[in-house]
This record gives structure tokens, sequence and C-alpha cells, in this order.
């Protein structure tokens, strides 16, 4: 799990948005970008190249 301080202060590198933790999948979503940040070792990857791009599904939900 992350720590909430950092949760609280990490934004999406691309729109500056919010970012809503998955636990499960160990992934920050950033919805308006659609896309989801790897968490590596509780280390949050925040490279648009590692990110994983939602499906349509994903997006609505």
């Amino acid at each position: 799990m992350l720590d909430k301080k950092l949760l609280a202060i990490l934004v999406c590198p691309l729109c500056k948005g919010t970012l809503q933790y998955h636990a499960e999948a160990q992934e920050l979503v950033c919805r308006a970008d659609a896309l989801a940040f790897p968490i590596r070792d509780g280390i949050p990857v925040m490279l648009e190249d590692e990110a994983r791009r939602l499906t349509v599904d994903e997006r609505l939900g």
C-alpha cells in the first residue's frame, strides 16, 4: 500500500489531474488521460511510456 501522504500529492504528469489508487492492480489511474500508471515495488512509475491505456469499459467505470 502506498503512503497516504504520497497519494495526496501525486498528480498525473500529463494533465496534473487527480489520480485514483487501485490497490488490487497496483496502479494509479488518470481517467482524464485514460492512463494507468504502474506501481512497482511500492514506487509509482509516473512515465507516459510506462503507462497502460485504459479500456473503454475502464474509462466508463
